[in-house]
């Protein structure tokens, strides 16, 4: 089933043709860790994860490298302000943000280049941009002169005066131009870190990190780049100005640019001025991550995204609903997991992964397993189906059991165990026909969120 990408470089709905259909290439934009990641860093995180896993649904080698920049101005100065070395500093966050990762059920990537690992390969770079002509060095920095790329500004579609105020370019005597971006620059404070170059002793920019560690892992021509919008001018555009102008026979860069929209909270912009960050590592403390990654994944993914309790409450009823269909077929036969390639929700996936519309494909599949008349067999078939195409979203990580008296636990101040006793003594009375004491406990259970249902096969309980 072919793919369609919004391709930010075209502004466009394309269809994916991969450059080598046996070694599909993609790169993502990582965080700077000098601190935990905000929801808003997530959602590429979870956004591109999930298309990484319909690639490799449909192709047979995906390569997908998700990058780190642990060397930033923000890392020194903030490991300066804590009295902290700054690789001590920022390799913290850095554990931090795989376990955020991890938490919210992203798969590690194939490659995850850490920037001060690639110093050299930076140095090589510049030194290649100089060569030929698109880099200059002044005062101990190296800037890449933009003058020399006459289509700068491609990606981005911005008049000259746009790029200047949106940059918020520095006006620096060393400098042709005032949009000229530094490559290189000299490390002068005793906190600053740095390394011997052809220049001095200094630093790498943020722009290069990116392009160096693509052509070292990826190629010179990778076929997805993906990334919050927020990055598409500067740090892409001069990605595509870097990458195209480092080789003699210059490629596409990136054949397809895909940007995930913002995340507001609360219908506010999130913004350190109105102290609305929210971290992943606190969420997690009151939230399951497949509560959050299915959040995340319920606007579409170029869309600006509501963040609200309401949200999260939506998302739990949504897996409870899900998992609730799992448990209830749990006793059916086993069923050979489908090729579900062709399937609704693989559709859905492939039309600029259209995430709302591949969950509202999951309800459908809940909606037959209840529908009056579906046989035992059609049952089991269509929980396989449901499976197969969730693990497909990231979702469906624990047996029902486990996210309904494990899971959905946390934060409760009654224990399973604590259930399981209360169920028991129910039962008791009801056999004993005290049907006071029965309702009493049915009382004290839903004051403490839990729900019981009484079947034919037991009573049992789920958090409401």
């Amino acid at each position: 089933m072919p793919i369609q990408i919004y391709n930010s470089l075209t502004n466009r709905k394309e269809t994916f043709v991969p450059l080598n259909p046996q070694r599909v290439t993609m790169y993502v934009c990582g965080p700077t860790v000098y601190n935990y990641i905000h929801i808003g860093n997530a959602r590429p995180a979870v956004v591109f994860d999930t298309f990484v896993r319909l690639l490799r649904l449909l192709y047979p080698d995906v390569i997908y490298a998700r990058n780190i920049t642990d060397i930033d101005d923000k890392i020194n100065n903030s490991a300066h302000a804590a009295g902290e070395d700054i690789a001590t500093y920022s390799a913290r966050y850095t554990t931090a943000y795989r376990q955020d990762m991890a938490a919210l059920f992203n798969l590690p990537p194939t490659v995850e280049p850490l920037a001060t690992e690639h110093i050299d390969v930076m140095v090589d770079l510049i030194s290649n941009l100089i060569e030929r002509g698109y880099a200059y060095a002044a005062e101990g920095h190296v800037l890449f002169d933009v003058a020399a790329m006459p289509d700068y500004g491609k990606l981005s579609k911005r008049k000259t005066d746009d790029m200047i105020a949106g940059a918020r370019v520095e006006v620096a005597s060393y400098k042709k131009n005032p949009m000229d971006f530094v490559l290189w620059k000299p490390s002068v404070e005793a906190h600053e870190p740095g390394w011997e170059s052809p220049w001095g002793y200094g630093r790498p920019g943020w722009h290069i990190e990116c392009t160096a560690m693509i052509n070292k892992h990826l190629g010179p021509t990778i076929d997805i780049h993906g990334g919050g919008a927020d990055l598409l001018f500067p740090h892409h555009e001069n990605e595509v100005a870097q990458g195209t102008c480092c080789h003699d026979h210059p490629e596409d860069y990136v054949r397809y640019w895909m940007h995930n929209g913002m995340i507001n909270i609360n219908g506010e912009k999130m913004s350190k001025s109105l102290n609305n960050f929210i971290t992943v590592h606190e969420l997690l403390e009151s939230h399951p991550g497949e509560v959050l990654r299915l959040a995340l994944l319920s606007g579409q993914y170029r869309s600006l995204l509501n963040w609200s309790d309401d949200l999260l409450a939506q998302s739990r009823m949504t897996l409870d609903r899900f998992y609730g269909a799992l448990r209830d077929t749990a006793t059916l036969p086993h069923v050979d997991v489908p090729d579900v390639s062709t399937h609704a929700v693989i559709q859905a996936l492939c039309d600029d992964m259209n995430s709302p519309l591949a969950i509202a494909e999951l309800h459908a599949l809940v909606n037959r397993i209840y529908q009056e008349g579906t046989t035992d067999d059609e049952k089991a078939q269509l929980r396989t189906e449901l499976v197969a195409c969730g693990q497909v979203l990231g979702l469906f990580n624990y047996t029902p059991t486990q996210w309904f008296q494990e899971i959905s636990a946390q934060n409760n101040a009654i224990s399973p165990d604590k259930i399981d006793q209360l169920i028991a003594d129910r039962t008791a009375a009801k056999k004993a026909k005290d049907f006071a004491a029965a309702d009493r406990i049915r009382a004290e259970l839903d004051a403490a969120g839990v729900e019981i249902q009484d079947t034919r096969d037991g009573t049992r309980w789920q958090w409401k």
